[in-house]
This record gives C-alpha cells, structure tokens and sequence, in this order.
C-alpha cells in the first residue's frame, strides 16, 4: 500500500472532503479522488461516503483512519531519520496574525528560508482564524487565548499587554479606576469582543466596552489610541515604543490583564511535521532571546 494513499485518505477524513483535503495536500482533485478509489480498491471495502458537502466516514473507515494515521506518521518519521541532519523539504504554508505578523513573525520565516533553501515558505496575515483543514494551511501562529478547539496548540512565548490610553485623552475625559468604570470611557476594539482584567482577588474579571472606532488590527486600535480616541487593550509589542515616547500611557494599573502567550496551532494528529517543529522552535527562540522587540523591557 502507498504511504501517499495513506496520507491523503487521513488528510480527507481530517479534512471531510476532496476539495479541503487536495488544498492542504497542493494537489489536484483527480490526484486526491485517484488516490482515494486505489486504496479503496485495494482493501476492497469503502471508506468513504460521498455527498454534496464533501465526504464522510464509513464505518470501516473511521476504523480504518487511526491505524493510517499512524502508520503514516511512523513513515515520515523514518524519512525525517534519514535525512541529512536538519535538513527541511517541501511547502510550509501558514497563517499569521496581520497585526504584527509581518513585523514580528515574518523575520523568523525569513531566517527559517534562508537555514533551509529547499523549504517553500508560503505565509498569509490575517487577523481572522483561517479553517486550517478547509483552506490547506499546515499550521498557524496565533496570539492571546485560544477558544476550545480539536487543533493541537504549542505555547511558543508569554504575549503581555496592557490598557492604554493617550495623555490627551486622560487630560479630557479622565482614566477608569476600575473595571466596572470601562463601559463608561469610549474604547478602541476589534468587534464585540470582551475585555478581561484579574481582579483584586485574583479572579478574571469581564467587562463589556463600548466604543464607535473599532479594527481588525491591533497596530490601527493603537494608532486611534495615540490620536485621543479612546482606551485599548493591546499587547506590549504593539505599544511599548508608544509608551516610550509619552504617546500612551498605563492606566488601571492595578487591574493587570491575564496571561496571553502566542501559539503555534496545527490540525490534529499524531506528531507534528519536521517543518511545524523547527518553525515552532524558531519562534519560542525569538521570543526568548528579544524581550525588547516583544515590549517586556524598555
């Protein structure tokens, strides 16, 4: 049996359809149906049931899927073994945060290009959570708290932030002392989302803001936040030349924001790929090695 068949079968299960599976995969349709009637041939049972929607699991599918899967990362971790050392192939295709991707993330892509030039790097910003199964990515980075979700996350580094607001704006209108004073400030914000802060008793605290000027990117919440508009949250790489240069400043100090960190997400499996690997090891590295760039000195 073709380990490619084995591989494309999971990717189809996974990704419940051809369609979905073949943009993972960067295959053809007729590569991926091919594959998918020759394995089925072979065991001379169907794994897989055809509708207008994609594809599901047969019985003897979804009994079938788990032992492929294994079978199929058993095969690529011999074929990583036997490598020269470090050396990476093929596409990497990820998704990355708009916000400060390219200023913050996009440097480690480069670097991880130029250690390994056989290795295709296909990258796409949005602030957005892209389908990584539907819209074929191998992996996406992403920033502050993850929803629940069937993708396996690795924490790469601590992503820290803070309420802000311009000197202006405090000068006008006053700063909030406490949480339950935010829905009565004008505030900056991505959608409807809600803001959270650590209480005095150590509990998260919700609170709903309201605002008229809202974003899907972080780096034009702190340029409204800079021009007077109203208070953000927003993450210390974002802000801390700002607050640096006196164009915002901290306020409810005393209400910190929870923990955030920044992940490295893929589809679920049983081993990440040798290229989600070293990506996810590159980054934590950067992390670790520039707090200045990530806004925790200065």
């Amino acid at each position: 049996m073709d380990i490619e068949d084995l591989e494309t079968f999971v990717a189809v299960a996974d990704a419940g359809g051809v369609s979905a599976a073949a943009r993972w995969l960067g295959l053809s349709k007729s590569i991926v149906s091919r594959r998918l009637f020759r394995i089925e041939a072979e065991l001379g049972v169907q794994l897989l049931t055809r509708t207008t929607r994609g594809a599901a699991l047969t019985e003897a599918g979804s009994a079938f899927r788990d032992h492929a899967a294994r079978a199929a990362a058993e095969i690529e971790t011999a074929r990583e073994a036997i490598k020269p050392s470090g050396q990476l192939r093929g596409r990497l295709r990820v998704a990355l945060p708009l916000s400060f991707g390219p200023t913050h993330f996009s440097p480690v892509l480069a670097q991880m290009a130029r250690r390994h030039p056989h290795l295709q790097i296909q990258s796409v910003f949005s602030d957005r959570f892209v389908d990584l199964i539907a819209e074929g990515f191998d992996c996406a980075v992403r920033v502050g708290y993850l929803p629940d979700s069937s993708l396996i996350a690795k924490r790469v580094g601590p992503i820290t932030g803070k309420l802000v607001a311009s000197p202006d704006y405090v000068a006008r209108h006053g700063a909030p002392a406490t949480p339950e004073d935010v829905p009565e400030h004008e505030a900056l914000m991505q959608g409807t989302e809600l803001w959270q802060f650590i209480g005095d008793d150590g509990r998260p605290v919700k609170v709903q803001p309201r605002g008229r000027f809202k974003a899907d990117s972080a780096m034009a919440l702190a340029a409204a936040a800079t021009a007077g508009l109203g208070i953000a949250l927003l993450p210390d790489c974002i802000i801390h030349t700002h607050l640096a240069a006196g164009q915002l400043v901290e306020i409810m100090a005393d209400y910190p924001l929870p923990p955030a960190a920044a992940y490295v997400v893929r589809p679920p499996g049983l081993h990440p790929s040798a290229k989600v690997r070293v990506l996810t090891e590159m980054l934590a590295e950067d992390i670790a090695n520039n707090p200045v760039t990530w806004g925790r000195e200065g």
